[in-house]
């Protein structure tokens, strides 16, 4: 059957008048994007941390009198034990005064003992009365005293005589190794505060025990205590690692560093480990408390500030976040937020607040 003309026109108008439907704009749709959920849990893991094997004991070896070297019995590299003599000095004036010294003592010691016949001959004779005069007897007895006080003086004097030419051998401290020698024979040596101590003689280390030094910032210095055990590697021993408890901590910051000096004594009997070799410590960090965690890749920054982005309801928020230690990929986050929220896996400033979000549950 045919439409009438005047029928099919009027339909052709309402289908141009009426309203078409509205296209959905891709802007409005939430986007899929990777999420995980923030975990609650107590840190405990290690940190590499540069440190240091220093000798236990270092001394420069200087003279404590001013002479000149006579011999020295050993260069570098020589083992030497406590108390060994190394370099002996040769100082006419301490020579002379050792024997003024001894000459003057003597001269007392004789002064003395004939003064004090003198008085005990004088008192025996004193008992017969009238025989001497008191007074007589009273000055002879101060004499005798006053010669023993010079021969006390003179006794220190010699003392001090003797210990002068004691100083003219030097003497090993501890046991260990002489790791340089400055000077020779002939040469004019003093004390190091003296014109002639420009150098040390000697430079001695132990070497059969050594300090491990290791400077660990101020946010892990209350990880560990001393008695507690650490490990450390060294470049010239690859593949080894040792094991050593904490010996000493400095109980304060280096101002300038924002770092404790920490110590470990490394028994070194077999000379394994060499004094001044470079040392990796792997520093123990742990948390008496549980903190946030959350994938390092959920954490972004926009030149501002650094921000999760937590889901809620399909709609993306930034949380202000500040970062802790990092264990096994898992970065710890302060700020606001809750066990058990959920952010966005890989954090980018792409993502506005307020975005509707699709969240995939990822791993």
């Amino acid at each position: 059957m045919k439409l009438a003309p005047a029928l099919l026109l009027s339909a052709l108008t309402l289908s141009a008048c009426s309203p078409k439907a509205k296209a959905p704009d891709p802007a409005d749709s939430p986007l899929a994007t990777d999420v995980v959920q923030i975990k609650s849990s107590v840190l405990s893991t290690k940190m590499a941390l540069p440190g240091q094997l220093l000798p236990y004991e270092s001394v420069d070896l200087y003279p404590k009198v001013a002479g000149f070297i006579q011999e020295i019995r050993v260069d570098r590299g020589s083992h030497v034990r406590k108390g060994e003599v190394l370099v002996r000095l040769t100082a006419p004036e301490a020579v002379a005064q050792q024997g003024q010294a001894a000459g003057a003592l003597a001269a007392a010691e004789a002064k003395l003992a004939s003064d004090r016949a003198t008085y005990e001959r004088l008192a025996n004779a004193a008992k017969t009365p009238g025989v001497v005069a008191e007074n007589d007897v009273n000055i002879a007895r101060q004499t005798a005293a006053s010669d023993a006080a010079q021969v006390k003086s003179a006794s220190e004097s010699a003392s001090v005589a003797r210990q002068l030419g004691a100083y003219l051998e030097i003497r090993a401290p501890f046991d260990g190794v002489i790791t340089a020698r400055n000077l020779h024979p002939g040469a004019l040596v003093g004390p190091s505060t003296g014109p002639a101590g420009a150098l040390p003689i000697l430079q001695m280390v132990t070497a059969n025990r050594l300090r491990l030094v290791v400077a660990v910032p101020e946010t892990s210095v209350q990880s560990a205590r001393p008695g507690q055990s650490i490990s450390f590697s060294v470049p010239t021993l690859p593949g080894r690692t040792f094991q050593a408890p904490i010996t000493r901590m400095a109980e304060a910051l280096d101002i300038r560093t924002r770092t404790m000096s920490v110590e470990a004594d490394i028994p070194n009997p077999t000379g394994d480990l060499t004094p001044g070799t470079f040392a990796t410590v792997q520093w123990p960090v742990t948390r008496s408390y549980p903190t946030l965690r959350a994938p390092s890749s959920a954490v972004a920054n926009d030149q501002q500030k650094q921000f999760v982005i937590r889901v809620a309801n399909g709609v993306a928020s930034w949380v202000e976040v500040t970062t802790g230690m990092s264990d096994s990929g898992a970065l710890e986050v302060f700020g606001a937020l809750q066990p058990g929220d959920y952010v966005v896996k890989r954090g980018t400033d792409a993502i506005k607040p307020g975005a509707k979000i699709k969240p995939v549950t990822a791993k």
